[in-house]
C-alpha cells in the first residue's frame, strides 16, 4: 500500500508540473505575440501601391520614383536606377528628398530644374533633368524625373546656329553697304567706280553661296533622300565634281585625277551626293597651293553587312591640325578663318557632307598631316549593278 501510495503522489506531482509549465507557456506566447517587434515598427517598406499605378509607371518615359513615409523607395523604374537617383533603397539627390518630404507634410506639387553630376563618367558635364513631385494617396509621394540633357544640347546648337549665321549674312550685307556708298561717293571717278563694283560683286557673290548652303543644309537635314533613291554611278559623280572645280584649279594650275575601280555604284539620291563630293573636291582645290595635285578614287570595300563604295579626294595642301580634326564637320567652325574668307568658304561645306552620309547609312572620315595633305573619305552602301537585259528569242516562221 505505501508502494502504491508513492506511486500515486509522485504521478500528481509530475502532472501539476506539467500544468503549471504548459500555463507558463502559453502565457508567454500571449506576451511575446503582443509585445511590438522591430519590423513591426519600422515602416513597411514593400507598402501596396494604389490600384493601377504600377501599371501607369511603367509605361511613363519618366524616370519614376514611389516613397513611403519613411522616405523608402517602394518602386522605381530602371530608368531612375541608370541615372544614379536610386541607390541601396534610398532615394540619391539630397534636393528631391527635401521636395518629396516637404510634399508629404502639406500635399502641394513642386517641380524644379536641377544639374546633377554624371557618376562614373569622368567626365565634368552635368545632366540636366526636370523633377516633379506629387502626393500619391495619404501616405506615398510620387517623384517624376525627366532628362533634359539632350534637349539643351539640341537648344545650344540652335542658338549658336543662329548667331553664327546673323554673323556670317552681317559680313557681307555690310560690305556691300559700304561699297554702295563708296561708289557714290566716287560717282565722278570712273576707276574707282569700277574698283567698288567688282568688290561688290565678290561680297553678293559670297552671300549667295552661303544662303545656298543653308538651303541645302536644311533640305538635307528635313529631307528623306532614300524616298526618290536610285542607283547612282560613281564615275558620274566624279565627273561632275571635277567640272564644277575646273575653273578654279585651272586658275591654281592643279591637277585633278580620277582613278579607282570602274563601274562603282551607289544608292541615294543624286543631286545630295553629287553636293556632298563636289564640296569634298572644292575643299581640296581652295585649300591646296599652286601647281599641285587632286587626286579622287573609288573602290569597294568588303563590310559585315554588306560591301561599301569608298570615294576618297586626296590633297596636298596645308593639312590639317590634330585639335581641329573632330570640330571640322561642325557648322561654320573653321580652322583658319582669315584663309577661309579668302577663298569664300562659309564654313557649311563639311557640315552638309556629313548629313547627307549619316542619311544615306553611310559616314565622313578624314585623314590629315600638317604639311602634307588631307584625305576625305566618303564610304556609302553599294548599289547592285542592274542586271543585264536578255535579248528577245527569236523563233522560225513554219512554213
Amino acid at each position: 500500500m505505501d508502494v502504491n501510495a508513492a506511486v500515486a503522489a509522485a504521478a500528481a506531482i509530475a502532472g501539476l508540473c506539467t500544468g503549471v509549465i504548459a500555463m507558463l507557456a502559453f502565457r508567454w506566447s500571449e506576451r511575446d505575440q503582443a509585445r511590438p517587434t522591430r519590423s513591426s515598427m519600422r515602416p513597411d517598406i514593400n507598402a501596396v501601391l494604389p490600384p493601377g499605378v504600377d501599371t501607369v509607371l511603367s509605361v511613363l518615359r519618366s524616370s519614376a520614383v514611389v516613397l513611403d513615409e519613411g522616405d523608402a523607395v517602394v518602386k522605381a523604374s530602371s530608368a531612375a536606377y541608370a541615372l544614379g537617383l536610386v541607390r541601396g533603397g534610398k532615394l540619391a539627390v539630397e534636393p528631391m528628398l527635401h521636395m518629396a518630404r516637404d510634399t508629404r507634410r502639406d500635399g502641394e506639387i513642386r517641380q524644379v530644374e536641377l544639374d546633377l553630376p554624371r557618376r562614373g563618367t569622368g567626365r565634368g558635364e552635368a545632366l540636366a533633368v526636370s523633377a516633379r513631385v506629387a502626393p500619391l494617396g495619404s501616405r506615398l509621394v510620387l517623384l517624376l524625373v525627366e532628362d533634359l540633357t539632350e534637349a539643351r544640347r539640341i537648344e545650344a546648337v540652335r542658338r549658336d546656329f543662329v548667331a553664327n549665321v546673323s554673323h556670317e549674312l552681317k559680313t557681307p550685307v555690310g560690305a556691300i553697304s559700304l561699297l554702295s556708298e563708296a561708289v557714290m561717293d566716287a560717282a565722278d571717278d570712273p576707276e574707282a567706280v569700277s574698283r567698288f563694283a567688282g568688290r561688290m560683286q565678290i561680297e553678293s557673290t559670297r552671300l549667295i553661296n552661303l544662303v545656298q548652303e543653308l538651303i541645302d543644309l536644311s533640305r538635307v537635314q528635313n529631307d528623306d533622300p532614300l524616298e526618290d533613291a536610285e542607283p547612282v554611278r560613281v564615275d558620274t559623280l566624279v565627273a561632275e565634281a571635277i567640272d564644277r572645280c575646273r575653273h578654279t584649279a585651272s586658275s591654281k594650275q592643279i591637277t585633278m585625277a580620277a582613278g579607282g575601280t570602274a563601274d562603282l555604284r551607289v544608292w541615294g539620291n543624286r543631286g545630295q551626293l553629287a553636293a556632298a563630293l563636289g564640296n569634298l573636291v572644292e575643299n581640296a582645290v581652295n585649300y591646296s597651293p599652286a601647281r599641285t595635285r587632286v587626286g579622287i578614287a573609288g573602290r569597294r570595300v568588303t563590310a559585315p553587312g554588306g560591301d561599301l563604295i569608298e570615294i576618297a579626294v586626296t590633297d596636298q595642301g596645308i593639312g590639317i591640325p590634330e585639335k581641329d580634326r573632330e570640330r571640322i564637320f561642325e557648322r561654320f567652325y573653321r580652322v583658319d578663318p582669315a584663309r577661309s574668307r579668302a577663298t569664300g568658304g562659309t564654313g557649311l561645306g563639311l557640315a552638309i557632307v556629313k548629313h547627307v552620309a549619316a542619311s544615306h547609312g553611310g559616314e565622313v572620315s578624314v585623314w590629315s598631316s600638317e604639311g602634307q595633305g588631307s584625305t576625305f573619305t566618303l564610304r556609302l552602301p553599294e548599289a547592285a549593278a542592274p542586271a543585264p537585259v536578255a535579248a528577245p528569242r527569236t523563233h522560225p516562221t513554219p512554213a
